[in-house]
């Protein structure tokens, strides 16, 4: 199996994130069993965390008991510095994707690094995805947005544009979510409402804008969380295209016809939906995913695409392996 959608945080110092920006640059507080640990912002405590995030070692060895031949890695969404001076989240994409390549280092055949960048900006942001690429990352994470640029806007495009064009795989991590305040006030509804919401949002504005009319079709972009709620309102779209012109004034296709340009993990936690999302994405589109090593992952990676029914031998492990092999050029 090839676990595509995981994410670390490396031992960052309080000091060195104040050194970037002391509000909101994230480091870790490991206790001092070193088992376990916080994620923080600033002095707040933004998320407890444990070994397998930080330590690569103790990740191989739970990815032995798990059946994991391989593991992509990228950066906690926290991470991305999307709203901080351009050339700072520059300087920072780069020393993240460093200690990302470090991590991965240890263990090349079981872990490989997806890189971060400075999405601001789009020259910064190119320019680094190229440069992690060449120092061995095998593709970039972006979030789904910058403030209220949508995957649609220009210079996100753009970007999109240069990684087709020099053969950078993209997955799109849904990230800063639509809704706060008081409406999402508890049972972290930001996650389970907002987080699907944020996903399908990223897919529908690169359909619905005419923006994958002019992205090359070489581009490979996955998106995480299993598409979040795309595939299930689809036939929504479609019928939104077919009786509204405002609907589809740029898009000259209706929706369902882009989904073969677009990838989803598998992290949906449900056979139902992942035959779902294989039906309407096609099997060749869905890679497996866990979301490791966070709560709401799948916390036994695999299961569910095992144990699906529906499937067959060969669209089982095309699943588990098979997709992420040729979209990442694993081998």
């Amino acid at each position: 199996m090839i676990d595509i959608h995981s994410h670390f945080l490396p031992p960052i110092s309080r000091q060195e994130a104040q050194a970037v920006d002391a509000e909101r640059a994230p480091w870790l507080a490991i206790d001092p069993s070193g088992e376990t640990g916080q994620i923080m912002l600033a002095d707040q405590p933004f998320r407890p965390v444990y070994r397998a995030l930080w330590d690569a070692d103790f990740r191989v060895a739970e990815l032995d008991a798990h059946g994991i031949a391989m593991q992509l890695v990228c950066a906690t969404p926290v991470m991305f510095g999307y709203a901080w001076d351009p050339a700072r989240a520059a300087d920072w994409a780069t020393q993240m994707n460093d200690k990302a390549l470090a991590f991965c280092a240890g263990h090349p055949d079981r872990l490989r690094p997806l890189a971060q960048v400075p999405l601001q900006d789009t020259r910064l942001a190119c320019a680094e995805a190229s440069r992690a690429v060449a120092a061995g990352c095998v593709g970039v994470q972006i979030g789904n947005h910058v403030g209220d640029r949508d995957l649609d806007h220009p210079d996100l495009v753009d970007f999109l544009i240069h990684c087709a064009e020099n053969d950078i795989p993209v997955l799109v991590h849904p990230w800063d979510m639509m809704g706060g305040g008081q409406r999402m006030k508890q049972w972290m509804l930001p996650w389970l409402v907002s987080m699907a919401a944020e996903t399908q949002l990223g897919m529908m504005s690169l359909i619905l804008s005419g923006a994958l009319e002019r992205i090359p079709e070489s581009l490979r972009i996955c998106f995480a969380h299993g598409g979040g709620s795309f595939a299930f309102l689809l036939g929504r779209a479609d019928n939104a295209w077919k009786h509204r012109d405002i609907v589809r004034k740029d898009c000259p296709r209706p929706p369902s016809e882009y989904a073969h340009r677009l990838h989803v993990d598998s992290v949906v936690f449900d056979e139902g939906a992942l035959r779902l999302l294989v039906d309407k994405m096609g099997v060749e589109r869905v890679m497996l995913g866990s979301d490791y090593p966070f709560p709401l992952g799948e916390q036994e990676v695999g299961t569910l695409v095992r144990g699906a029914g529906f499937l067959d031998t060969t669209q089982r492990q095309r699943i588990l392996a098979g997709n992420a092999r040729g979209f990442f050029r694993l081998d």
